[in-house]
């Protein structure tokens, strides 16, 4: 377990995190701190508590937002592999059609081939 330091309103305050997690968490400090400083810019002394609850809606609506873009992306996602399957499907009766039409063409050829006594091999015409 390791420890970060972050200083936020400048208040210092010792956070718990795993270890290798310390820039995540002192840059999410820093995030936290210069949420609260925008909004004491924008609304001024108003308390810190009132920033804090301010600072924490703003980024809880952002996550929120974020959350939404995220679903309707994966439903997007969703209904495009969707899409894609079915296409694939079509493309593979299209080309099964094509192949029948092609071996149909090709046995009626060797039909008429016989029928006017031409072997299909050599070409040449017996009539």
């Amino acid at each position: 377990m390791a420890y970060v330091t972050i200083s936020i309103g400048g208040r210092a305050y010792r956070m718990a995190c795993d270890d290798g997690q310390e820039d995540h968490l002192s840059g999410l400090g820093e995030e936290v701190d210069a949420r609260i400083d925008q909004l004491r810019v924008a609304f001024g002394e108003i308390g810190d508590q009132r920033l804090s609850i301010m600072a924490a809606i703003t980024i809880a609506d952002e996550l929120s937002e974020a959350r939404r873009r995220i679903q309707a992306l994966e439903q997007e996602a969703t209904a495009e592999r969707a899409a894609r399957s079915a296409a694939t499907r079509r493309l593979d009766e299209t080309e099964a059609r094509v192949a029948r039409g092609v071996s149909a063409a090709a046995e009626r050829l060797e039909r008429l081939t016989r029928e006017l006594g031409t072997s299909p091999s050599s070409g040449v015409g017996m009539g």
